[in-house]
């Protein structure tokens, strides 16, 4: 228990210096933002109340937002996620009792729905947020643009953070 507690510790940690330091001044074409410390979010664990889900993943957006400026809108954004994020991993995977782990990751889920998961959060997310961003549809090509390539930039990074991040299961003899 401890173990794992220290571990989501750690990782809160390093994906917020990655966001702050690396990731917000990361731009490809002017429209794509890798916003990877969604992660975190994403991989706590199920059984975790949703209460402390949401208070986590509002803390996670505050603190963002305190050090990129961005005046509450990552808080929100992370808010409705955490919310959203049982709902959305039920309509994939209905069972929670055939789990493996209760943390969701490509290896306990597995990659079709791990994918559908995750693409599902990571655009609810960036809608979310450009959205709130934007404050208008006035420029709708230019918000759909935002939404696209920061999801796909977003989902690929993930993807790859998840193959480093979950544990590796052996098939031993």
């Amino acid at each position: 228990m401890t173990k794992t507690i220290l571990k989501f510790v750690v990782l809160f940690v390093v994906l917020v210096l990655c966001q702050v330091i690396v990731f917000n001044h990361l731009v490809l074409w002017g429209v794509a933002v890798p916003l990877v410390f969604i992660y975190w979010i994403l991989k706590l664990p199920v059984t975790l109340n949703v209460n402390w889900t949401m208070t986590f993943a509002f803390l996670m957006g505050f603190l963002i937002d305190i050090f990129s400026d961005t005046r509450g809108m990552n808080s929100l954004a992370c808010t409705i996620l955490a919310v959203a994020r049982m709902p959305v991993l039920r309509l994939f995977f209905p069972r929670e009792d055939d789990l493996t782990d209760p943390e969701p990751s490509i290896r306990s889920l597995g990659p079709a729905v791990y994918m559908k998961y995750l693409i599902s959060t990571v655009v609810l997310y960036c809608m979310v947020f450009f959205i709130v961003e934007s404050m208008t549809f006035f420029n709708i090509s230019r918000l759909i643009l935002c939404i696209t390539g920061s999801s796909i930039l977003t989902f690929i990074l993930i993807l790859a953070l998840d193959s480093l991040t979950s544990k590796k299961r052996e098939k031993r003899l």
